[in-house]
């Protein structure tokens, strides 16, 4: 058999059903967007949080720390899940959180808030793998990918709101609410895990690699912090980044010996090293690095290129970020009716190549009310490959090893979308610097200021910055083109094509 004719059988017939629907569902669906919107509400409340608290200088941190500490938590979540049971650790990740709510809202200085988002991560990273696994768990292998597309768009949906309610709960009721509003959600999320059935497994002995846990954070938390350093473009942080870059290295070179000989591995190295999980998982970071990279940027290109206002480029977004939900569903149910897996993304990704590209040099002579369709298709089409990856993985993986399978494409996702993200930012600043170093010292005003920021300059000038700032936009869109691209070379070499 071809290795593109590989199929994977599913180990239970039984299909799902609306009881099934009703009894799952609810229950790992809350979670989740709590993990979700947790990293994304407090982004508005930022500068009422260090108007309040001081030291502006770290208000990044509340967002860093949260990311730092949900990558590092996400597969201790996945190894203990599967040693004591997915019900269980779900229980202690939304009681972990409930408390940090509580402590973020009751912070009296930023250092006692970046230590309460540390804690909101440890449990929104266990929620998020959690609630991936507990699918694997409880829904028939032929029916998973119905319910990914269901949880890519609770996902997507939740990245949308948080923004958009964390500067309405900030401009009417404080900063402090954007913590609040999630303790009553948390409570009901733990009434609703009451409802998920005990692991069928039952617990079992734990043997926990503690090596692993800090040389994984060893690794993590460097390297993140790197990154925000790199996405900065400023010569004097290169020296910082590259020494945490070195930390990361070596931790990741001691991390990878240390899980060859241990006996119950943080990261299953055998597992992870199989052809069908890598290629599967680096499809995740691609696709994490194609979303967030176009999330992150196609707003700020609106604003400073095009000269709208905030609220205007969120409006301008709203394809965009919806149309990722209605391909993740499409393509979750094309895998439940045909059993077929990478067959959708090794079509629909190429298209997103397409389209990006066509963003890159179509974007300057397209109207405001043209682009929406165009990036309204790009989140259709990168909706084909979200739920393929957790269906093709966790099938792999099998009953014992989903927390494990959960956590590596979650990993996967966020260090793709971090790198991603990194990488086209200084792109992005760089081709500005290298153009005109001039137009670079703008750019930073027009994404403060708007418009305003070219007062005083003539006709002629702006004329050559607006170009100038187009080229720099052109290479950053076709740098999130080429990991789309190459997320499709990875879709099309996937050995499992379908379920069966």
């Amino acid at each position: 058999m071809s290795s593109h004719s590989l199929e994977l059988t599913a180990d239970a017939p039984a299909p799902s059903s609306r009881a099934l629907f009703f009894s799952v569902f609810p229950s790992i669906m809350l979670p989740m967007f709590l993990a979700s919107v947790d990293g994304t509400i407090v982004a508005a409340a930022l500068p009422a949080m260090a108007g309040a608290l001081g030291e502006v200088e770290r208000v990044s941190w509340v967002v860093v720390a949260y990311l730092v500490a949900a990558t590092i938590a996400a597969p201790v979540y996945g190894r203990l899940g599967d040693a004591l049971g997915r019900r269980r650790m779900m229980f202690v990740a939304l009681s972990v959180l409930l408390v940090a709510h509580v402590l973020c809202m009751l912070a009296t200085s930023m250092t006692f808030l970046i230590a309460a988002r540390v804690l909101q991560g440890i449990g929104g990273g266990g929620l998020m793998t959690l609630s991936q696994a507990l699918v694997g768990e409880s829904v028939p292998p032929r029916e998973r990918g119905r319910y990914q597309g269901y949880m890519a768009s609770v996902f997507v949906c939740s990245s949308t709101v948080g923004p958009v309610a964390g500067g309405w709960l900030t401009q009417h009721l404080g900063w402090r609410s954007v913590f609040s509003v999630g303790i009553p959600l948390a409570v009901l999320a733990i009434g609703l895990t009451f409802r998920l059935k005990k692991s069928p497994h039952g617990p079992g002995r734990l043997h926990f690699d503690f090596i692993g846990v800090v040389l994984f954070a060893a690794f993590i938390a460097p390297m993140l912090m790197a990154l925000e350093q790199v996405q900065r473009v400023n010569l004097a942080s290169m020296p910082l980044a590259a020494g945490l870059l070195a930390v990361a290295a070596l931790a990741l070179v001691l991390l990878l010996r240390q899980e060859r000989r241990a006996p119950a591995p943080l990261l299953p190295v055998a597992f992870l090293s199989q052809s069908a999980v890598w290629r599967t998982d680096a499809m995740a970071a691609c696709m994490g690095a194609t979303l967030v990279a176009t999330i992150t940027f196609i707003p700020i290109y609106f604003i400073v290129a095009r000269g709208t206002t905030p609220s205007e480029a969120g409006v301008l977004m709203l394809p965009l970020t919806a149309l990722i939900a209605v391909g993740s569903m499409v393509t979750g149910r094309l895998i439940s009716k045909t059993g077929r897996t990478a067959a959708i993304p090794s079509v629909g990704l190429p298209v997103v190549v397409v389209l990006i590209t066509t963003l890159a040099f179509a974007a300057p002579y397209m109207s405001l009310s043209q682009l929406p369709f165009l990036l309204g298709a790009i989140a259709l089409f990168c909706g084909t490959a979200m739920p393929v990856v957790q269906v093709t993985v966790q099938m792999l993986a099998g009953a014992k090893q989903l927390g494990a399978a959960a956590a590596s494409v979650q990993f996967s996702r966020s260090i793709g979308a971090a790198v991603g993200t990194a990488i086209v930012g200084v792109v992005l600043f760089a081709t500005l610097a290298a153009t005109d170093p001039e137009t670079a010292h703008l750019f930073a005003r027009l994404m403060e200021q708007g418009p305003a920021a070219l007062a005083g300059l003539d006709a002629a000038r702006i004329a050559v910055v607006r170009h100038e700032i187009a080229d720099a936009f052109r290479s950053a869109f076709l740098s999130i083109a080429g990991f789309a691209a190459l997320g499709a070379v990875l879709a099309w070499s996937l050995p499992v094509r379908r379920i069966t």
